[in-house]
C-alpha cells in the first residue's frame, strides 16, 4: 500500500480544494499522460487500483510513471461517538488532486496501446480525466 515512510505530524489540516494544478500539470516523463479534470481527494488504493489496470494491457513493454502520491493523513472517529474529545485517529492516506494535474505517464508504447491502458485506468479512478500526449499538454520533450 502506498504511504509515506515516516511523517513529521500524524494528523492534518483538511485544506481547500480551490484552484487549479499550477505544477505537475504537464507531461514530463513519459509520451503519453492521463490528466485529472476535477479536484478530489485519491486514496491510496485507488491509484494501486489504477497503477495495476494500466500495467495489465502494457504487458513488459514500456514504462510507466506515478506522478501523484498520497503523503496526507485522513482521520475518522469511530461510529456511534459523541461530538467533541478531539480529532478522530488516522485512518488513511491520500492524494490531494487539483483540476490539471497529471496523473499517471507512460511511454515506450505506441498511442492505441497507451489510450487503451489509461482507459481502464480512468475507470478505477474517481474523477473525470482526459488522455495528453507529450506535445498536447505542453510537455517538455
Amino acid at each position: 500500500m502506498l504511504m509515506p515512510k515516516r511523517v513529521k505530524y500524524r494528523k492534518m489540516h483538511r485544506g481547500r480544494r480551490q484552484g487549479i494544478a499550477t505544477r505537475g500539470a504537464t507531461v514530463a516523463f513519459g509520451d503519453f499522460g492521463l490528466q485529472a479534470v476535477e479536484a478530489c481527494w485519491m486514496t491510496n488504493r485507488q491509484i494501486a487500483a489504477a497503477r495495476r489496470a494500466m500495467t495489465r494491457p502494457v504487458k513488459r513493454g514500456g514504462q510507466i510513471w506515478m506522478r501523484v502520491f498520497p503523503d496526507k493523513s485522513i482521520t475518522k472517529k469511530p461510529a456511534e461517538t459523541r461530538m467533541g474529545s478531539g480529532k478522530g485517529n488516522p485512518e488513511g492516506w491520500v492524494a490531494v488532486v487539483k483540476p490539471g494535474r497529471v496523473l499517471f505517464e507512460m511511454g515506450g508504447v505506441t498511442p492505441q496501446v497507451a489510450k487503451e491502458a489509461m482507459k481502464l485506468a480512468a475507470s478505477k479512478l474517481p474523477i473525470k480525466t482526459r488522455f495528453v500526449s507529450a506535445d498536447s499538454a505542453g510537455g517538455s520533450r
